[in-house]
């Protein structure tokens, strides 16, 4: 049985708990919680019988757990990450990994000194739409990648413990927090990019909250876009354009069918997806469906018990997506205008 140490249980933190949850036939435990809000960390311990701690430095020094599972604050995340992997502890912590680049070298050092397993949540990698384009890009399905467009966008983040997301010191905005999940996704699919260049929609007070990249892979463009500030009625959207040299293939989660192949021969295809797990949850946030989320932790799960390396979304190449993430954001002028 494999035990887990859960720390934060708010909206990503509760996520997680219902997929340890689903997976409880897969031989894992949730062992421990670790929360500052008493009522939340109840909440999630409750479903499985687990010890409660207060604080996830706590967790990490006093529970019986092989493994920690780090849903806080971005701003958290390095910290917690140094003392699990010091502590003996495999890892798995959301994305961003880190909030400067300092953090990450930090990261890296303590993981060559400990030799610790550390997966970071990277999801999309694991999203079904985009491990069919993986697929099909590595395949040469269609030919060649000529361009893409990438997309990303919702309303306000407002469901945040003390409003972090809104914090550009504590979240990296925008760009950290939310476009992430492309440029990481984009770097899996072609590696790092030739070029690149960035401009940026602003605040009142000069915060990011859009930000659109451009990406130079040879002869081939693409175009990355993120924002969180459309109104409340708004939906989440994820969204990719890729034109090939013999098709066009185009996602839009909000549409049904939501992928669909344009062949340049003419007429339109619908491919037929992995079956994901399904699973309809009332936490909150932009995403219904566990999807995805418990696909990444069903992996890491997995990875645990031996059964294969964590290699999907390891900490080297989450720490290179943030760099990349942190060289966009300065080439669009900071952050935070003065």
């Amino acid at each position: 049985m494999v035990k887990i140490g859960l720390i934060g249980a708010g909206f990503m933190g509760s996520m997680h708990a219902a997929c340890y949850e689903a997976l409880k036939e897969e031989g894992v435990q949730v062992a421990a919680v670790a929360d500052l809000r008493a009522d939340y960390a109840k909440k999630a311990a409750e479903k499985f019988g687990a010890e409660i701690y207060e604080t996830g430095m706590e967790l990490i020094e006093k529970a019986d757990v092989e493994a920690v599972d780090i849903c806080l604050p971005t701003y958290l995340h390095a910290a917690h990450v140094l003392a699990a992997m010091k502590a003996g502890k495999k890892v798995f912590v959301e994305k961003p990994v880190c909030r400067y680049p300092e953090e990450g070298e930090e990261l890296l050092r303590v993981q060559r000194e400990t030799g610790a397993a550390v997966m970071v949540g990277q999801c999309i990698r694991m999203w079904g739409e985009y491990v069919w384009l993986k697929r099909a890009v590595e395949d040469g399905t269609y030919g060649s990648l000529e361009s893409a467009v990438f997309k990303r966008v919702s309303s306000k983040p407002d469901w945040a413990w003390e409003g972090w997301l809104a914090k550009p010191e504590c979240s990296g905005g925008v760009a950290l927090d939310m476009h992430v999940h492309d440029a990481d996704y984009v770097r899996y699919l072609l590696g790092e990019p030739e070029e690149l260049s960035a401009e940026a929609a602003r605040d009142e007070a000069g915060v990011i909250q859009q930000i659109f990249a451009t990406y130079r892979y040879g002869k081939a463009a693409v175009a990355v876009e993120a924002g969180w500030d459309y109104p409340a009625a708004f939906p989440f959207c994820m969204a990719y354009r890729i034109k090939f040299e013999r098709a066009t293939v185009v996602f839009d989660s909000t549409a049904d069918p939501s992928l669909v192949v344009y062949p340049k021969a003419g007429g339109k295809v619908i491919p037929e997806l992995e079956k994901e797990y399904e699973s309809e949850n009332d936490i909150g946030g932009n995403v219904s469906s566990l999807g995805a989320y418990y696909s990444e932790l069903k992996y890491f799960v997995e990875g645990l018990q031996g059964k294969h390396p964590l290699e999907a979304a390891p900490l080297d190449d989450a720490i290179k997506s943030v760099t990349l993430v942190l060289r966009e954001i300065e080439a669009a002028g900071g952050l935070v205008l003065p």
